[in-house]
């Protein structure tokens, strides 16, 4: 669609963080956009979405922002986290680089307050209207003809024929009118943890109770609690515990089973938050879910991006770097076609590989995170990855590396992650200390397995950093 001015109207269902940049990125290319969102305006209203207080916004989530100038504000309310604090159960630390170097860290960003922030600066447009209190019930893709309930006013609207974009998150409305027709297929794959809440207060004079910079994990097997810094010295915690069995949310119905849990598992949290069972008790138990569906588009009448279209666990940090790298995507082609069915067709054959690929990465991040981090052999395996990523620059790359610090397609990274996985698990054994790895066996490996593949997929590696 080439860049002039544009007087079609077009509709976005949801005002979160996706739906908010989205509906910049369309502004900016001329467009008007009314978005609806179902909730309050929660910079006039608090509410308890039931969503995790903090994000790790990383690599793509940044170029996503800095696309419309809004990068360098997002970072002055962001805290780097340069790798993991890992807490045994006798409150000992062991510290995990998250990079080659302190310069490749995640970002602990409050959601609150960017979803407020991309609100605001997307009504500033001059092209954004967002409307709260409102329900898409229905949606009839064959005229085009949105139902619209005002819940604030009580009263029930069509909306005619625009086009649609559906952003409200992994209980999408768009998604379930898609559901109805013929050949759209939807799986929710519910993960068998739930998650809640805690809070680490600020210490005396706002400082920090532990590391600042680092993203704490207690693993525990079946079980972790993590902790992310906050700008005030407060950390949010959260709990992720089974439903149910022996330890779980089910089983910790008291509070002295609760604050006997802390006390053997994670004392030196415990320590730390003064107001736990009221925290714990009061607080609602959320659930993760990993949302799979195809198509994401109805011909170029709609299509959903972001959580609507491929919602996945928090355990890679990676939705909503995700759903922002949605909107980039989309927005170069609408620089690219002229008819919004070409754009809403090669948008899904760009973007749904890689939305598989970093769902099930999520998962296996997971396990990751609340197992192996506190596992020798997995620490030594991360300490020989960073010799081998400083020794062969360029030509060794980790997994990790790959989602976080560069826009590589999430199914190369996936790909690129089983190679290089292979060669660590392989240069690891026999060893007790990274730094004894041999070097010439690991260049081997290296210029044997890892280079001809990323030769060999080298458009994708070209992807800017």
């Amino acid at each position: 669609m080439p860049e002039t001015e544009r007087k079609e109207a077009v509709t976005v269902v949801g005002a979160g963080l996706v739906g908010s940049l989205l509906a910049m990125y369309l502004a900016r290319r001329g467009y008007t956009v009314e978005v609806l969102e179902r909730r309050p305006d929660m910079r006039r209203e608090v509410i308890d979405a039931g969503r995790s207080i903090n994000l790790a916004i990383s690599t793509r989530g940044l170029h996503a922002l800095r696309q419309v100038g809004l990068e360098a504000e997002a970072l002055k309310h962001a805290i780097p986290m340069r790798g993991r604090m890992i807490h045994s159960a006798k409150g000992e630390l062991t510290y995990q680089p998250y990079g080659k170097d302190d310069s490749q860290h995640i970002n602990s960003l409050s959601r609150a307050w960017l979803n407020t922030f991309l609100m605001t600066e997307a009504e500033r447009t001059g092209r954004v209207h967002i409307r709260f209190k409102q329900r898409v019930t229905h949606a009839d893709f064959d005229t085009g003809a949105l139902t619209v309930h005002d819940e604030a006013t009580g009263e029930t609207r069509r909306e005619e024929g625009r086009v649609l974009f559906g952003t409200d998150g992994s209980g999408s409305a768009v998604r379930q009118e898609m559901d109805r027709l013929p050949g759209f297929a939807a799986t929710q794959e519910q993960l068998g943890h739930g998650y809640k809440e805690l809070t680490i207060p600020p210490g005396p004079g706002g400082a920090f109770q532990m590391e600042k910079h680092a993203l704490h994990i207690w693993p525990r097997g079946t079980y972790m609690l993590i902790a992310l810094p906050n700008e005030d010295g407060s950390f949010t915690c959260t709990l992720f515990l089974p439903w149910k069995g022996p330890v779980s949310f089910e089983s910790l119905d008291t509070p002295a089973r609760l604050e006997s849990f802390f006390q053997d598992q994670f004392p030196d949290a415990k320590a730390l938050i003064p107001d736990l069972v009221d925290a714990y008790f009061s607080r609602p138990t959320g659930s993760m879910v990993t949302v799979k569906c195809a198509p994401w588009r109805v011909g170029g009448q709609a299509v959903a991006l972001g959580d609507a279209a491929h919602a996945i666990v928090p355990f890679f940090g990676q939705g909503m770097n995700c759903g922002f790298e949605d909107c980039v995507v989309l927005d170069g082609l609408l620089g690219r076609h002229g008819r919004w069915e070409d754009v809403f067709a090669d948008f899904e054959r760009l973007r749904k590989t890689n939305a598989d690929a970093i769902a099930d990465m999520a998962v296996e991040n997971f396990i990751e995170m609340r197992d192996s981090t506190g596992n020798p052999r997995f620490l030594l395996e991360k300490a020989v990855e960073k010799v081998l990523l400083n020794a062969f620059p360029g030509e060794f790359v980790s997994r990790y590396t790959l989602v976080s610090f560069s826009r590589v397609p999430y199914r190369l990274a996936y790909e690129v992650g089983a190679i290089a996985g292979g060669i660590v698990s392989e240069l690891s054994e026999g060893l007790t200390r990274a730094e004894d790895v041999n070097l010439e066996r690991a260049g081997q490996l290296i210029r044997g397995r890892l280079v001809p593949f990323m030769k060999e997929h080298a458009d994708g590696f070209r992807t800017e950093g």
